[in-house]
């Protein structure tokens, strides 16, 4: 080993005796932001997309650093610094709303807690770990049950997503094609996007997940998938006979000419026509294609959550169950499962006045 160098072993390698070793060498950049390099290169072996939350949680916190401090040296990191952050987080206003919610403020504050914890086991802070006072702020564990679909717009986007087939990727160019039937877009996958409809409303699982499904974890006999959920745990979802054959009618018509560029093994791919990715598809195209289907059906403030809140409602509605709601959402904990049985301000209303 080097004379300027000193070998520091992170959880990581512990774990991985052929993994990397970190050297911090005694002249290097000391502050934050090459902290968090480090960490994700040698700590973190978190799924990509969590990962990718922690870099935004972290990268939130240098940059309040820069803005207070000018810098974001790790000297200056401290117990004090930690604090004004989450104040900042909790108080700091958008149009009159609260930017940040607690459940937000928490997570971001349970990552800086874990780097720094990190940091401190390998350079001693001055004033000692930073984040070692930091309280969490008490949370529920309600869910918001009422931003659940309602029957009608289960209807309305089912039937909005089956008009993909004849509407969607059109021109809406109407005065420079009048007459004349519009032309469609070349990359657009009207099939692709009515089957991720219909597994985000026939399953309930997180767009996050849908992005992550395999082609090979649709089990056609079973009417499952097996779907990547968050921190890399694999759940599996039940589908419907609607679910399960719109998705063999994008199989059928669409996703073989797309799999012939990316040869990937995602179930929803992106088309051949676009330059770059690697072929899966991001959540933030799954909630694309929910937000064009949600006009088409002329539904508003609904996402894919409101998705697998109506679903939860409906095995309720119909068992009773608590775990079969448990065992169809992958809830951990089944107090999450009950808030199922709640009934919605709505819903008091309408049985109060039918006497």
């Amino acid at each position: 080993m080097p004379a300027n160098a000193t070998a520091l072993v992170p959880q990581k390698a512990t774990r991985n005796s052929s993994g990397p070793l970190l050297r911090v060498p005694r002249e290097f950049p000391d502050i934050v932001s090459w902290w968090a390099e480090q960490y994700f290169r040698f700590e973190v072996t978190t799924s990509s997309s969590s990962q990718k939350v922690q870099k935004r949680d972290i990268n939130l916190f240098i940059s309040f650093m820069l803005d207070e401090e000018g810098q974001d040296d790790r000297m200056t990191w401290s117990p004090r610094l930690s604090k004004a952050f989450q104040a900042r987080m909790r108080k700091e206003l958008v149009d009159g709303h609260r930017r940040w919610s607690d459940r937000t403020v928490n997570r971001v504050m349970a990552h800086l807690k874990t780097f720094a914890k990190w940091i401190h086991k390998l350079r001693p802070f001055p004033l000692g770990n930073p984040m070692e006072k930091i309280r969490l702020q008490p949370l529920g564990t309600g869910l918001d049950v009422e931003r659940a679909l309602t029957a009608s717009e289960r209807r309305k986007i089912l039937d909005a997503a089956d008009l993909l087939v004849e509407i969607g990727g059109r021109s809406r160019d109407r005065s420079r094609f009048r007459g004349t039937e519009r032309p469609k877009r070349k990359g657009y996958r009207a099939y692709r996007n009515r089957a991720i409809i219909y597994t985000l409303i026939e399953t309930g699982m997180r767009r996050a997940a849908a992005a992550n499904l395999d082609l090979d974890s649709v089990d056609f006999k079973k009417r499952t998938f097996t779907a990547e959920e968050k921190g890399g745990v694999e759940h599996s979802y039940q589908i419907s006979y609607e679910g399960l054959q719109a998705i063999k009618d994008y199989i059928e018509r669409e996703r073989l000419q797309d799999d012939e560029k990316w040869q990937s093994p995602a179930l929803f791919l992106s088309p051949f026509t676009n330059p770059h990715g690697n072929g899966r598809l991001t959540a933030q195209v799954i909630n694309d294609v929910w937000n064009e289907v949600l006009e088409i059906a002329g539904v508003e403030n609904k996402t894919p959550h409101s998705a697998r809140h109506a679903m939860g409602k409906h095995i309720m509605e119909k068992t009773g169950n608590v775990a079969a709601v448990q065992r169809q959402l992958g809830h951990k904990n089944a107090v999450y499962s009950m808030q199922y049985s709640r009934i919605t301000a709505d819903e008091l209303c309408e049985v109060i006045n039918d006497r």
